[in-house]
This record gives structure tokens, C-alpha cells and sequence, in this order.
């Protein structure tokens, strides 16, 4: 008799698990993979298979099968603007880096180093060489530490690029183009000496040169902007006016092409071309920025 019963429950149970599988099959809907693993489990386990699967559905549309509440959703596409109010007493505690260097107690500014350092180094050289003027020999220590290692970087990664970009290449513009910008990052800076400073700029100005002559394209207005202002705190004047008139050739109506030129005009004392080009841009549609503003002001 158990026999007889253990033979008609594993034909039931194999028949609706052949059941089970014309189903999905005839519903296009369903999917493949989970019905085979439904029905394997349904058929090497009699009975505790069918009876999870189904118990399963029931309690899926008993509990789970309530509409869903959208009257707070909101699908329109139209732009929010959405106001938020400055945090006045973050604000208040906010000064620039160097302010808070020169002020900031010792164990202050132990933890102030140590939360620059974690962050974005190379954005904050110059505040770090400032802390080598410390009275606190820890922190003078640790920031001479931190900025020789990461000048130290800057020396390997140009000597390495400015290698590659003179073997040639698919990706010697690519290259240069990010050494460039990687240059001008640190030497705006003004951490290195004047001479090593001197060497790096006139660098910098080789690789805008292998540039421009490849394919001046890869140059933009930033680029010009950059290594004018370089060569012109090294007082190249002549590299400085070059890459000026190039600038004016290629970005006429650009900002920066106008404030790099009355800059290069300021610093000689040339006041015929400066007033040359300030009457260029009185008549360019460029809109003039604050520190332009304030250079015209002080020259006039």
C-alpha cells in the first residue's frame, strides 16, 4: 500500500509538473530559465514543491497585489527650481587656506595639515609651502615632506611625457595636450625656485610649440591664456607676445585673449598698446570680468 501511494503521488505530481510546463510554453510572456528551475524543483521534490510554488503565488495576491498610490508622484517634465538656503554658520567658519595657516593655533594646524594632505595635494602646494615658515618645527617638517614628494612626482611625470611626446606617435598631441594642463596646474602655483620655475615654463613652452605646429587645433583659448601668463611672470616677453598674437589670431573674440595681451602691455609699460587693445575690446562684444576691470583701472 505505501508503495502504491508513493507510486500515484509521483505521477500526480508528474503530471502537473507537465502541466505546469505547457503552461509557461503557451503563455509567450513567461520566462524560460525560471521555468525549468521551477519545474525541477517541482519534480524532484514531490508534493513540498508544488506546495511552496503555490502557497508562494497565494500569499503574492493576498499581500502584494494592492494598487500602488501615485497621487504624490509627479511625471510632469517640467524643471523644478528648487531654493536652498545657505548654511550661515558653515559659512561664517570658512576662510582661505593661507588665512588659516597663518592664524590657526598648533594643534589646530597640525589637523588642518593633515585634512589638506587628504585631500587634493597638488591643488594646494602653494598654501603647503606657506606652513614651511611655521614656528611649529612638526608642521614645518611635515609640510617639507609633503611638497618635496609631490614635487618630486612632478619632476619624474614631465621628464616621462615630454619623452614620449619627442618619440612621436598617435597619442603625442593627446599627451602633450594633458601635460600642458598638468604643467600649469603646479607652476601657477609658483612652488618650484626661479630657475627651476624658469626651466619648466620654457618647457611648457616647447611642448605648446610642438603643439601648434602639428596641429594647432588641440590648442584652445586656455591653453594660449596659460602659457602666456608663464612666460610673462618669467618676463619672456618676446614667447609672451608670440603666443598673444597667436591667441588674437585664433581666438579673437575671447576674453582671455584680450586681459593676456593688456597684461603682457601692463607688465612692459607699453601704454600705446595697451589702450590699442583696450579700445579693441570697448568694441568687441566680450564682456569684461572684475580683475580686467580692475588691471584698466590701475594702468589708467
Amino acid at each position: 500500500m505505501q508503495m502504491k501511494l508513493f507510486l500515484g503521488i509521483v505521477i500526480i505530481n508528474t503530471i502537473l509538473v507537465a502541466l505546469y510546463f505547457v503552461w509557461k510554453i503557451c503563455d509567450k510572456k513567461s520566462n524560460r530559465r525560471s521555468m525549468v528551475i521551477c519545474g525541477l524543483v517541482m519534480l524532484f521534490c514531490p508534493v513540498v514543491g508544488i506546495s511552496f510554488f503555490l502557497l508562494s503565488a497565494v500569499c503574492l495576491r493576498i499581500f502584494f497585489s494592492k494598487p500602488v498610490d501615485l497621487a504624490d508622484v509627479i511625471f510632469s517634465k517640467e524643471r523644478k527650481k528648487m531654493f536652498v538656503h545657505a548654511d550661515e554658520e558653515r559659512e561664517r567658519n570658512i576662510v582661505p587656506l593661507e588665512e588659516a595657516i597663518e592664524v590657526t593655533e598648533k594643534e589646530e594646524l597640525r589637523s588642518l595639515m593633515m585634512n589638506v594632505v587628504r585631500g587634493d595635494i597638488q591643488k594646494s602646494l602653494a598654501a603647503i609651502s606657506l606652513a614651511l615658515n611655521s614656528e611649529d618645527t612638526e608642521v614645518a617638517h611635515y609640510a617639507a615632506s609633503v611638497l618635496q614628494t609631490e614635487l618630486n612626482k612632478f619632476r619624474i611625470y614631465v621628464e616621462k611625457q615630454y619623452t614620449m611626446i619627442l618619440a612621436g606617435g598617435k597619442e603625442m598631441l593627446s599627451c602633450a595636450n594633458a601635460l600642458v594642463e598638468y604643467m600649469n596646474q603646479v607652476l601657477e602655483q609658483k612652488v618650484f625656485s626661479e630657475m627651476e620655475q624658469r626651466r619648466y615654463t620654457l618647457l611648457m613652452d616647447e611642448v605648446c610649440e610642438l603643439m601648434y605646429t602639428n596641429n594647432s587645433a588641440y590648442l584652445t583659448s586656455n591653453h594660449y591664456e596659460a602659457i602666456s601668463i608663464r612666460l610673462l611672470e618669467m618676463e619672456e616677453y618676446d614667447l609672451c607676445k608670440k603666443w598673444c598674437e597667436r591667441a588674437e589670431y585664433h581666438f579673437p573674440n575671447t576674453l582671455s585673449t584680450y586681459s593676456s595681451q593688456l597684461k603682457l602691455y601692463f607688465n612692459k609699460g607699453d601704454k600705446k598698446r595697451f589702450f590699442e587693445v583696450l579700445e579693441q575690446l570697448k568694441k568687441s562684444p566680450v564682456v569684461i570680468d572684475s580683475e580686467t576691470l580692475e588691471l584698466i583701472r590701475v594702468f589708467s
